[in-house]
């Protein structure tokens, strides 16, 4: 399977903005896009051209899908599901995205990032609906269910990640810290969805 393993933080300086893909981390002094906000490489810093059209579709498609964590098929598959259903195919597309079962197992806090959240559905200390699911994209619907599995809540990972308090600022979620569980209550918004990207360039990106 492809997998990126270079540097997280190379992607944030890449896109020009911070994508929270290391967690705490990018919180801190220590983020490298704090200490060095320009592009990576060796002329990173001195490089200037004209960004044409076609440039500024290809950066928001490639922030939206390196903020999720899709590689390119999965993400044109999210699209030609997203333009077939009914209404705006960017907010369809945004929506199925958000609704992936790492991505809620972030929002809800129980993940420092993305990543770490992935890392927690595939190592199997995910239950929906009270059944184990360690498929990161399996997409949620409205009143499932999400607890963290009894013989992995003492995990620190967990612990620490929920002093964040994301859970608690979704309207479209509902958290209970104490028993580790949340739920999807309804399928989010646009409005509601805590992400700084133009989907319609990237759908007229995916439509030439």
């Amino acid at each position: 399977m492809a997998r990126y393993r270079d540097a997280n933080c190379k992607l944030c300086r890449r896109e020009g903005e911070k994508l929270f893909l290391k967690g705490q981390r990018c919180t801190t002094d220590k983020c490298s896009f704090e200490r060095r906000p320009f592009a990576p490489g060796q002329h990173g810093q001195n490089f200037r051209r004209k960004v044409s059209a076609y440039g500024l579709q290809l950066r928001e498609k490639q922030k939206v899908r390196r903020t999720y964590g899709v590689l390119e098929k999965q993400f044109r598959n999210y699209f030609k599901s997203a333009d077939k259903k009914i209404g705006i195919t960017g907010e369809n597309l945004v929506q199925s995205l958000e609704t992936r079962l790492d991505n809620i197992v972030y929002r809800l806090g129980f993940a420092g990032s993305r990543k770490q959240a992935r890392q927690l559905v595939r190592h199997r200390h995910i239950l929906v609906n009270g059944h184990i699911v360690d498929i990161p994209s399996y997409c949620l619907r409205p009143n499932e269910l999400i607890r963290i599995k009894d013989r992995s809540k003492k995990l620190d990972l967990i612990h620490d990640a929920l002093k964040s308090g994301r859970g608690d600022e979704l309207p479209w979620l509902r958290l209970n810290k104490a028993a580790l569980e949340g739920e999807l209550l309804e399928v989010p918004k646009r409005a509601d969805i805590p992400l700084t990207a133009n989907e319609q360039l990237i759908v007229e990106l995916y439509s030439k």
